[in-house]
């Protein structure tokens, strides 16, 4: 099971302004970050604590993947349309994902590319 991940960005500030927007429309905020006064360096996210982080830390622009959960195909479609508003750039819009490519029966997904390139994933997996 894992605690909390992270990715590296080039610019805390640029990445922070995408997050705050885009991981709000999923009920996630910024929880922690370091410095504790500015957070230049690293802001985590999450509701009580932090799950996620990005840093200035590790390497930027290797183009990784994380996906968060949503609650409901809604949170997904507001997950995208705030990713998109904020800078991201369409991966995959929202929809079903087709079965005949590998997903499970009930994958409601939607794909956006973060200002460094990061491939990041809202899903509800249905009933």
């Amino acid at each position: 099971m894992i605690d909390h991940t992270g990715i590296g960005v080039a610019d805390v500030a640029r990445s922070v302004a995408f997050y705050d927007a885009t991981l709000g429309a999923l009920g996630l905020h910024r929880v922690m970050q370091l410095p504790e006064n500015d957070g230049v360096d690293s802001v985590g996210y999450g509701v009580d604590f932090p799950v996620f982080w990005i840093d200035r830390f590790h390497p930027h622009g290797v183009k990784q993947h994380t996906a968060f959960a949503a609650r409901n195909s809604a949170e997904v479609d507001a997950f995208y349309e705030a990713a998109v508003k904020a800078g991201g750039a369409d991966n995959g819009p929202p929809g079903l994902r087709d079965t005949a490519q590998g997903y499970p029966p009930g994958y409601y997904a939607a794909f956006v590319l973060d200002p460094d390139g990061n491939n990041i994933e809202a899903v509800f997996r249905g009933d």
